[in-house]
């Protein structure tokens, strides 16, 4: 396995949370980008520390979704702070509408059982269950297998993504309107999902960064 070492240096909805603007000059956002998330990713891992992880888990909770995305949200989709924001916007995603989420997480899981099964989440998958693995793969990151952490959140959004599409069909034609929003969900998690797998075979390759 290739050895990584990140340099140190010396409910908002998911589309609503896509919007927040950080009032940092462009010119350095994708510099402050990178060095901030290798060097968070490395000091959790170097120390080791259960409370320090459960401190980055609760990042958004005390410091709000706009600080972080003022840090990561620009990041291209495939590199460690982009990685970052997308499951940190899931996480806060999953925290506001847990019980929607889990909805559509059951309609999913039986068209996309193994991602279900790569995604961990506890049978029957409730409110509780898609919050403890949100909390989980943020865990993962910062002390476990960062890219077990990233598939687990790509397959979670993939079985999301299904189920949510399974939802807006059932709507068509009844409650177009909503029917049309739930697709655009759908669009979007199966990107993320996508994305954040990507980012899993990239950082097994030692090229992420």
């Amino acid at each position: 396995m290739v050895e990584h070492r990140y340099r140190r240096p010396a409910m908002l909805e998911m589309e609503e949370a896509e919007q927040i603007e950080g009032d940092i000059d462009p010119a350095d956002i994708g510099l402050i980008a990178h060095e901030t998330a290798g060097a968070i990713v490395a000091q959790a891992r170097e120390a080791g520390d259960p409370k320090l992880v459960e401190k980055l888990i609760r990042l958004v909770d005390e410091e709000g979704i706009d600080t972080v995305a003022m840090m990561w949200s620009k990041a291209g989709a495939h590199t460690l702070p982009g990685a970052l924001w997308r499951i940190y916007m899931l996480r806060e995603w999953v925290q506001h509408d847990a019980d929607a989420v889990a909805r559509s997480y059951h309609h999913g899981v039986r068209a996309a059982n193994v991602r279900h099964a790569i995604a961990g989440v506890e049978d029957p998958p409730g409110p509780k269950e898609v919050k403890t693995l949100a909390d989980s793969v943020l865990s993962g990151v910062f002390s476990g297998d960062l890219a077990v952490a990233l598939e687990r959140a790509g397959a979670f959004c993939r079985v999301v993504a299904t189920g949510a599409a399974f939802e807006a069909e059932s709507d068509d034609g009844h409650a177009d309107e909503r029917a049309h929003q739930t697709t655009l969900r759908a669009a979007q998690l199966l990107r993320t999902g996508e994305d954040l797998e990507r980012c899993a075979a990239m950082f097994r390759e030692g090229r992420l960064d």
